[in-house]
């Protein structure tokens, strides 16, 4: 780095918390310490030019489980655990439309919908049989029943007659919410610093020193907001999960509104506007997708493509405009890894492909760690 003494004094000195990553978490974390500690000096740095990771490359689900993903984590984890971690997405989703507000993020409160495959018979079933219970333990949560069985509307193919609906799941624009998140950051005075990549830092009794390359600078506290890129940091608790996503150009007459879950949330789907954006397949090829790479394959953006053509929109001609791929924290446990480290250094890390409903509330979460 060619610094000038004007940039490392105006950046680099006398820095009270550093935080390494500024998407969803990193964002809040940042406008949580501006809450508690008004005079202090507060920097972020990302290592892309945009928010890396998944803040801004996901598919702007606001959703916290569809019912066979929530059944599913019912046999692996308690009930206490399992409508706790529920009640904080719940939360954590109220939380980030409140502080930027619905018309803001585009929020559209469409409802969320879970389509079976024909072939799918013991998921089906199961699904219908435990309704009645999950809807019990989440009363308290939501009022109402959160899954109903409907007739499907959209003439998809090679699937069940009923699909799961959920109508307190919408989707959001990622883009605006992130720019929102930055917009609020700078005019809380946090100074943010992109392509910047923290190569290694150490303890220090009254601080951090922090290595970006061959500069390093001191920070009183470091917290990492880095998620699927976290897995030195926690000794291996966090795994990068790749996403794998298209969205296909303006289809004339779309009649899909929502968000779709199949396969316990293997794969998913939404509209935006007229097109379809579609994600998902990595149980294609889970040792692939564990991965910090960004990219595509051709094993999974063509079952994209069969599915898209064949289940979702058959009789129907499609084109693909765009493909991408997201970078997700996941973990042995689905409960997110918020902690202190050292005496100077934490993190709030593996939000487990939930970001959007949980990335505000683990955010102010580490910041309330200092």
């Amino acid at each position: 780095m060619n610094l000038s003494w004007w940039e490392i004094d105006s950046w680099f000195s006398n820095v009270d918390y550093t935080i390494v990553g500024s998407g969803i978490v990193g964002l809040h974390t940042a406008l949580r310490l501006r809450e508690r500690f008004p005079d202090s000096k507060i920097l972020i740095l990302e290592r892309g030019a945009l928010p890396q990771g998944a803040s801004t490359k996901n598919a702007g689900f606001a959703c916290f489980g569809s019912l066979s993903e929530i059944i599913d984590d019912l046999s692996n984890y308690t009930e206490v655990e399992v409508t706790g971690l529920i009640q904080k997405r719940w939360q954590g989703l109220q939380l980030l439309r409140n502080r930027l507000g619905d018309a803001t993020i585009d929020f559209k409160p469409y409802g969320g919908y879970e389509i079976f495959p024909e072939s799918d018979t013991e998921g089906y079933e199961q699904c219908l049989r435990r309704m009645p219970f999950v809807n019990d333990v989440l009363r308290p949560m939501f009022k109402a029943d959160v899954f109903t069985k409907e007739t499907d509307r959209f003439n998809f193919k090679g699937t069940k007659e009923y699909l799961i609906f959920n109508p307190f799941e919408g989707q959001i624009d990622t883009g605006r919410m992130m720019q929102a998140l930055l917009k609020q950051a700078h005019e809380k005075n946090i100074l943010i610093l992109n392509s910047q990549t923290v190569t290694a830092w150490h303890e220090k009794p009254d601080g951090v020193e922090v290595a970006l390359g061959d500069f390093s600078f001191r920070t009183k506290k470091l917290l990492f907001a880095t998620n699927a890129f976290a897995g030195q940091i926690t000794n291996g608790a966090v795994k990068p999960a790749r996403a794998q996503v298209l969205i296909t150009e303006p289809i004339p007459n779309l009649d899909i509104r929502g968000t779709f879950h199949i396969d316990r949330g293997y794969y998913y789907f939404r509209n935006i506007g007229n097109r379809i954006l579609f994600g998902g397949a990595r149980n294609l090829d889970f040792e692939g997708e564990t991965t910090t790479h960004f990219g595509t394959t051709d094993i999974i953006q063509n079952r994209l493509e069969q599915l898209l053509r064949e289940t979702i929109l058959p009789e129907t001609e499609v084109k693909i405009a765009h493909r991408w791929s997201g970078i997700m924290g996941m973990g042995s446990q689905k409960n997110p890894i918020v902690q202190q480290l050292s005496e100077h250094t934490y993190c709030g890390v593996r939000l487990g492909g939930m970001g959007i409903a949980i990335g505000s509330i683990i955010g102010m979460e580490l910041a309330d760690l200092v």
